[in-house]
Parts: structure tokens; sequence; C-alpha cells
């Protein structure tokens, strides 16, 4: 059963400018939704679906069987976007497309404890053969780790009031359940400061999930290897759902585009940095107030895309009909 809206589906469409025989990789096909827009697009081409989750995969499987060969699905992470496609026998590809948000199958379907809206076990693994669950961060962690936790993957203000309370409600007995991590998230943050639009344990549960998934550590990585495989005139997108990924996306991309990292003082560029890229989002693309109303899990959505150079720092050979934002 799908269960998630693609978001930003015709932008993403837009900005990859899709041809017939294209190798796509798609680093994160959930349930395919992205994916199934992309081969309609490209005949005679390939997509490459990686997916940690193994149950969200052979959703993804079922649903692009009918385009045959030309979806090839790999249980991996794409921080291993280099190994997996070497094995593949592929070497440089078209397109790579991240979409970074978590499936909604993971909220309503999963039973891993992604939402605080359901009574369900703290496990928050995306891949269900890593070992650290939420259980074993929420219980066993010290007070000082959480806090730095919540306030690192979560921004959140009450990080260390929350942790508090959790050593505080642990030692009594262990906290095994959604709800309950909910209510003490709740009761830690004075009610004055309860957010208008969201949850008031949405940064929290949300800090939980990235760092057992360690899904801000690899990103960066993957990024730069993604890049790394494209083929000159290649295109990149990405959507992040909160700051800080779309603040490592923005990073990376701009690192790349610059390409010298001497200091500015320097009167010439000693250390022989080339660009690699043309950011064509000079600002990241937002989801227009229909697709907020009508899918409200789109509405932090931000994407971004760049170009791949053709590897001399001039710049030229790019495609020069790449969109504006």
């Amino acid at each position: 059963m799908i269960t998630h809206t693609p978001v930003l589906l015709d932008r993403v469409i837009e900005f990859l400018e899709l041809k017939p025989k294209m190798v796509v990789v798609d680093c994160t096909i959930g349930e395919g939704g992205h994916a199934y827009s992309i081969l309609e697009r490209i005949p005679g081409g390939v997509l490459i679906g990686i997916e940690r989750d193994g149950e969200l995969l052979k959703i993804a499987k079922e649903r692009l069987k009918t385009f045959g060969e030309g979806f090839i699905p790999v249980h991996d992470s794409f921080e291993n976007i280099k190994k997996i496609l070497d094995q593949l026998g592929f070497g440089k590809v078209d397109r790579v497309f991240f979409d970074l948000g978590v499936s909604m199958y993971h909220f309503k379907k999963s039973g891993r404890g992604f939402s605080f809206y359901s009574d369900e076990p703290l496990d928050m693994r995306l891949d269900l053969s890593s070992k650290l669950t939420a259980y074993e961060v929420v219980n066993s962690f010290s007070k000082k780790k959480l806090a730095e936790i919540i306030w690192a993957y979560g921004e959140e203000r009450f990080s260390w009031r929350i942790a508090d309370l959790i050593e505080r409600e642990r030692k009594k007995k262990p906290i095994t359940s959604t709800l309950e991590l909910a209510d003490i998230i709740m009761r830690a943050i004075p009610r004055k400061f309860w957010p208008k639009n969201i949850h008031p344990a949405t940064k929290t549960f949300q800090a939980i999930r990235i760092f057992i998934n360690d899904e801000v550590e690899i990103l960066e990585k993957a990024l730069n290897d993604a890049v790394d495989v494209l083929k000159p005139g290649g295109r990149i997108v990405v959507i992040s759902f909160h700051s800080i990924e779309d603040r490592i996306v923005k990073n990376v991309f701009r690192g790349l585009a610059k390409g010298c990292t001497c200091p500015e003082d320097f009167p010439v560029c000693v250390c022989g940095g080339k660009k690699k890229l043309r950011i064509v989002t000079r600002k990241p693309v937002v989801p227009d107030e229909s697709e907020k109303r009508d899918n409200p899990s789109s509405r932090s959505a931000h994407l971004r895309c760049a170009v791949k150079l053709n590897g001399d720092s001039s710049g030229y050979g790019e495609n020069i009909n790449a969109l504006a934002s």
C-alpha cells in the first residue's frame, strides 16, 4: 500500500532535465514515487534505486516492476554510492537525486516508533540490521549526551530540560513507548513555549531518529561522492526537510562551486582546487501554497540543484540550458 506522496515532483522533474537512455541514481527511493516519474521519462535508460529499509524497497520493487530491467533496486545506504556503482559496472551517471525526508510509511505503517501519535515501541531504525535503537538512546545515554543530541540534531531550545526529565522518569521505570516519551517531552517544555504549528515532541523525535540512523553524519560525504560519479553536464537534485540537512547541502554545493580553498588574502591559488559545480538554484525551491495544503508533510521541503562542470576552473562545458530559480 502506497502511503507517501512525492514532494515537489514537478520541480524535481523540471530540474533533472531528463532524456531517453539516461542513467539516474535515486539515492533514497522510498516507495518509488519520484522514481516512477523519472523512469517514465528515460525510456531505454536505467534508474538505480538505493534504499536502506528493506521493507520500503519491497514496496518500490512492486510499484516499479512494470519497468523491468530499467529499474535496478539496491538494498544499501547512499553513503556507499561509489561502491554500489562500481559493483554494478557503471562508471559515471547522468543524474543523481536525493529525497532526504523519511517516508510516510515509517510514520504510518512501520510500527517502529517514528510517530508520537501512535503507541509504538521505541525503535526508529531505518535499517533493521542496525543495532542501536531509540530505546537504548533514551534509557541508557547520559543526560549530557541526550541533551547534546536533542540540541545538535533537533535544535530544541529546551534540550536540557527534556534530557533532565527523561533521566528522572527512567529511574522510576524504563521508557518503552513513543507515547511515554512524547508525554515526558511535553511536560518538560513550558506550555507557553509549545510551537504553534508542530507537536512539541517533533524536534526531539527528529533528533533521536537522525542520530540513530547517522542521517547527518553520512550526508556530506555522500553528496561529494555523488558529484564525483556524475558525468560533465550531469545534474544533482536534493530535497531536504530541516535546516541542518539544507545547510549541509548548501555548503557542499558552495564549496564545490568555489573550487579554491585558499585564504582570501592569498595573491594566487596554491591549493589547486577546481570548480566542480555550477549552482542552479541560488535560493532553495520550496512548495507552493497549494502543495503545502494538499500535502502538509511538504511544508518544510527545500530543493537545491547543481550542474557538474567539465573539470576545469572556468566552468566551460556545463549545461548552458540550466534552469534558474
